[in-house]
């Protein structure tokens, strides 16, 4: 009996020293886990029309911050592609102009996911749509109108971009528009509307009734706050953080933040340098305009600043957007070597603007944009290539799985089915 005991303690031994212990998941395992889980939405990204033709498009790994390429790298699964039209004349010709601009970027966005790439990405126009796709292993693509101002004065065209696949729209964007005041009326305190224009609030009405998400990123706050009070569906900002912590105009403060719980929106933090945190980003940008003028010196192309755009011609505006990437990239390669080079503005400070609004308003309420190739990017996530790197930051910072699934698209595919079920009702 005492051989038999030994023999079975002498087994028992055996097999717990064959036993390996488990295991521990690392941190940045269980944040690519969540990363590669969870359907990542980037809700605002800028083109340029160039880069959809059959020599020039996104299935290549371009200089753009957004390509198919740098979308598979980074784990992003859908990305809102902008129609976007910079404020001119309210007049006839400057409404037509701006129309032939919009119906180009339409149509390039087509043509990436129905001639270019079709085996790649694919056009979503529905919250079903989405998830589809990305069970599928394609990339999802969506449209969002930035600005209005294309519609001119006829109000069926909302419809018409809704049926090109439009799911958002702001009523205006720097400048005020024919519909709405935009934010940038709080450097002179000129408005032209105190808010919405009689169109403005009729165009909320057709948003409405078509099932275009409302969104509030650029317009003025007056505008804003009679945007919740006319809509019947909740809004989206699709690319602004909190102003409590960077006093920006295009920044919410609390009690429009608290207006967009009230409403059920959302909130899109944007990964904005100058959006996020002003004194770093004074600082670094101060630094970086010198090294950029000197990279753009070096290649024998024009440079020019932000507050120059609207006096460049288009040729100047195509010619510069056509190096930005490339004049930027090389720039920030220079100043890697630098160790007196000014911090720049991080994943970080990103997330501290995520943390301050889920705080104050509910994790429910908050999602993530970058504004791409609209002067978006930051350290860490300076393109679609570094996305996880969000991811790992909410994970260091104690976020769930479920929570980093709404931050990161579940928030705002909820606002969109609220809107389409508002929309059927209308009918």
């Amino acid at each position: 009996m005492k051989h038999f005991s030994l023999l079975l303690t002498l087994a028992l031994l055996v097999s717990c020293a064959e036993k390996k212990p488990e295991k521990t998941e690392s941190l940045e395992e269980k944040a690519q886990r969540i990363h590669d889980s969870v359907i990542t939405i980037d809700t605002h990204d800028d083109i340029n029309v160039q880069n959809f033709t059959d020599s020039i498009n996104y299935t290549q790994r371009l200089e753009t911050q957004v390509n198919l390429p740098k979308m598979k790298e980074g784990g992003l699964d859908a990305v809102f592609l902008i129609v976007y039209t910079g404020q001119d004349t309210l007049t006839t010709e400057g409404y037509a102009k701006a129309s032939e601009n919009a119906m180009a970027k339409f149509d390039a966005i087509h043509r990436l996911c129905e001639e270019i790439a079709p085996d790649q990405i694919e056009l979503a126009l529905t919250s079903d749509d989405v998830r589809r796709i990305a069970a599928s292993g394609k990339k999802v693509a969506m449209i969002g109108v930035e600005n209005a101002y294309p519609i001119g004065e006829d109000l069926s065209k909302i419809e018409e971009y809704q049926k090109r696949g439009a799911l958002y729209m702001s009523l205006s964007h720097n400048g005020h528009s024919q519909f709405s005041d935009s934010n940038t009326g709080e450097r002179d305190s000129v408005w032209l509307h105190n808010g919405l224009s009689e169109l403005g609030k009729k165009a909320v009405a057709e948003m409405n009734r078509v099932g275009i998400m409302i969104d509030v990123s650029h317009p003025s706050k007056e505008a804003m706050k009679q945007m919740i009070a006319l809509s019947k569906a909740p809004i989206i900002a699709s690319h602004s953080s909190a102003r409590a912590l960077c006093d920006h105009s295009r920044n919410l403060d609390d009690e429009q933040l608290m207006l967009m719980k009230e409403n059920g929106g959302v909130v899109q933090t944007v990964a904005f340098s100058s959006y996020l945190n002003t004194e770093k980003h004074e600082a670094r940008s101060a630094y970086m305009t010198e090294v950029y003028k000197k990279v753009a010196d070096s290649l024998g192309v024009a440079w020019y600043e932000r507050s120059q755009f609207a006096t460049l011609t288009d040729a100047q505006r195509e010619e510069f957007f056509a190096n930005y990437r490339k004049v930027m990239n090389i720039g920030e390669e220079w100043t890697e070597t630098d160790a007196s080079a000014p911090p720049a503005v991080n994943v970080a400070d990103f997330v501290d603007h995520i943390d301050y609004m889920v705080e104050l308003i509910g994790i429910d309420h908050v999602g993530i944009s970058s504004d791409f190739d609209g002067g978006g990017g930051i350290e860490g996530w300076s393109d679609a290539s570094e996305t996880f790197n969000v991811t790992l930051e909410l994970v260091k910072r104690g976020y769930t799985e479920e929570e980093i699934a709404k931050l990161w698209g579940g928030n705002l595919l909820r606002v969109l089915d609220e809107v389409q079920a508002v929309a059927q009702t209308m009918d």
